[in-house]
């Protein structure tokens, strides 16, 4: 036989091959729509239909991944439809609807509903549908996505003209790209890592060294979608949010966040306190992921303390009776851990075991002293401390204590030993350097100023300020798991003779 008569063979062969596969798809098609994405823990469909003949016997609908034909997610057969061969999808797997007007199996929607979606669930699926007469199948891609937390920015201040920044977010998948700005300029950082959890989720982690006087911005996000950012500026000269973005006052509710780190010099007979001020922020986003920006004013301030407490007023507590606490002699402390079980739900616990004081104040500047330490127990190392405007305690609404729901205060941070924070979104950690044994606390409602102050080492710790429209009440929480009491301190007869430049409220 000639290589002629082969050539002539062959391409016969091929296009009775081809003729029948035609054959079969003119009389049976499958269509699907691809890619399909989806965010983790929420439901899916992946649409898959397909157009029968006028004989339609041995229908088979079968749903697979990879090349595991023979491990189907999903099997219809012998009008039945029969239990998941990957266990994995035992449960979460479906036949749905590809729209509204779908007739669903028997009008030919072989969709596939998956629900819970896992990380895991990622990738190719093939719908393979087949009669008698043959058969025909489709290939969609899922893909699973997660968002992750805002960015939370940490400020270490070097000495100098020098801070460290660094910018953490956990949370993603896939795993998210991290970038660092001054302005509009790209920064280069010190340290970029990724870490993935035992679920698949991606957190990030990242720092930089850069001047004093720059603005820095940390932008988390995917590559193709939007970014999550935080934003701090750190400047000579005070510049409010609305100046830095161009937005209206109209709307918008102001705080501003001071962060202090003392510089204690050999032989100096001082403390030098250095702080950088938080700027104003939209309430409309004050607990949303996206646009959250700080504005930072680097200075000093040297003898404030002294004038705080010319305005010292003793406060009480309103309530002596509580289910959660216990509370004598102005002291508090949390009863038992055995009333939080569970001790990861710490939103329950602050809401539960938080309580005001008394007398409230609407205008005027006021000051007032809580002990941390005790020679039994030692220096407490859980608390929070501040005002608000809410009435009722104890709270129920878990998780409410935001500044927008009348709740300004600074605690010890219970993500970072070394740190402290305020109630602020995104988060903002302070550092450390020395634990105050006396914590002071100066209001004054009318410049929307609260200040925290170490009374031993006799610095500013950190300063906020707000716009209060209501009465506000100072705040006490001895926080969780910690035997040593918070103190409220009272200034006494006595006191009030040997400081008579102190302007004491009864």
């Amino acid at each position: 036989m000639g290589l002629q008569m082969i050539y002539t063979l062959l391409v016969a062969v091929l296009c009775t091959s081809l003729s029948s596969a035609a054959s079969v798809s003119g009389s049976l098609g499958v269509s699907v729509r691809s890619p399909v994405s989806v965010h983790r823990s929420h439901t899916s469909t992946l649409p898959c239909w397909f157009n029968l003949p006028q004989s339609a016997e041995g229908l088979e609908v079968r749903w697979y991944r990879g090349d595991h034909f023979d491990i189907p997610i999903l099997l219809y057969r012998a009008d039945k439809i029969g239990a998941s061969k990957d266990a994995s999808y035992e449960g979460r797997v479906s036949f749905g609807l590809k729209d509204a007007a779908s007739g669903g199996l028997k009008a030919g929607d072989a969709s596939l509903k998956l629900m819970n979606v896992t990380i895991d669930d990622a990738g190719d699926y093939t719908c393979y549908v087949s009669i008698d007469q043959g058969y025909d199948r489709g290939a969609i891609s899922l893909s699973v996505k997660e968002t992750g937390t805002s960015p939370s920015l940490s400020v270490m201040w070097n000495g100098g003209n020098q801070v460290n920044v660094s910018c953490e977010s956990a949370g993603w998948y896939p795993q998210p790209q991290l970038r660092w700005l001054d302005k509009k300029q790209a920064l280069t950082p010190k340290d970029l890592n990724y870490h993935k959890d035992s679920s698949g989720l991606v957190s990030v982690h990242s720092w930089l060294l850069g001047s004093g006087s720059s603005e820095f911005s940390c932008l988390v996000g995917p590559s193709d979608g939007e970014e999550k950012v935080a934003r701090v500026h750190l400047g000579n000269s005070f510049q409010t949010a609305e100046q830095a973005s161009g937005s209206s006052v109209a709307g918008w509710v102001a705080f501003t966040l001071l962060l202090l780190v003392m510089l204690a010099f050999l032989g100096w007979l001082y403390t030098k306190n250095k702080a950088l001020f938080f700027g104003k922020k939209d309430k409309a986003q004050n607990d949303q992921a996206d646009g959250n920006s700080l504005t930072a004013l680097l200075l000093n301030k040297a003898d404030v303390l002294a004038e705080a407490t010319k305005y010292y007023v003793n406060v009480t507590l309103e309530q002596l009776e509580h289910p959660y606490l216990t509370i004598k002699d102005r002291k508090l402390r949390d009863k038992s851990k055995d009333f939080f079980p569970d001790s990861e739900n710490l939103s329950s616990q602050l809401c539960l075991t938080t309580v005001k004081g008394t007398p409230g104040f609407s205008s005027g500047k006021h000051y007032w002293e809580v002990s941390l330490w005790n020679e039994v127990t030692g220096l407490k190392q859980s608390w929070w401390l501040g005002v608000t405007s809410a009435t009722s305690f104890p709270l129920q609404n878990n998780g409410a204590l935001t500044q927008s729901n009348g709740f300004w205060f600074l605690s010890s941070s219970p993500d970072r030993a070394n740190s402290f924070q305020f109630n602020t979104n995104p988060k903002v950690f302070l550092p450390v350097l020395s634990r105050p044994k006396t914590v002071g606390v100066y209001l004054d409602y009318d410049s929307g100023e609260l200040s925290f102050y170490n009374v031993d080492d006799k610095g500013v710790i950190a300063s906020l300020t707000a716009t209060f429209t209501r009465e506000v009440f100072p705040l006490f929480n001895p926080g969780r798991d910690d035997k040593t009491p918070m103190e409220i301190i009272h200034i006494t007869v006595q006191d009030k003779c040997n400081e008579t430049d102190r302007q004491v409220v009864e």
